[in-house]
């Protein structure tokens, strides 16, 4: 192999790594410098910190997180599973089904804890 075929994938890096940090450099450089206390305070998760770092979340804000990794990661499946659907035949087909069936079990789950239920 030469360097030659190479060059797409270094220009491929090069082009990311400069989309990445222009637009943060070019902020930096050009941005308004116009410090205030509102913009000086703390603020994390659309709301002030007023505890301690170590303070208890409530359990549903886990279980409404692990149930959109849950759809999320069933979403991801699906697209490549129905595009090759014809090769798969009927085993990726009921295999799809059981996998479904666990994801509508643990949504169900969640559905019967409260977790979907916000006060």
């Amino acid at each position: 192999m030469n360097l030659e075929s190479y060059l797409p994938v270094i220009l491929f890096i090069l082009v990311g790594v400069a989309v990445g940090v222009a637009p943060q450099l070019l902020g930096f450089l050009l941005g308004p410098r116009r410090p205030d206390a509102a913009k000086n305070a703390p603020y994390e998760c659309g709301f002030e910190a007023f505890e301690d770092a170590r303070m208890q979340f409530d359990v549903r804000y886990y279980l409404v997180a692990i149930l959109f990794i849950l759809f999320d990661l069933e979403i991801a499946f699906l697209f490549p599973w129905a595009v090759a659907l014809e090769e798969i035949g009927t085993t990726g087909f009921w295999a799809m089904m059981i996998f479904l069936g666990i994801l509508v079990v643990g949504f169900v789950y969640e559905w019967k804890k409260g977790a979907l239920d916000w006060e």
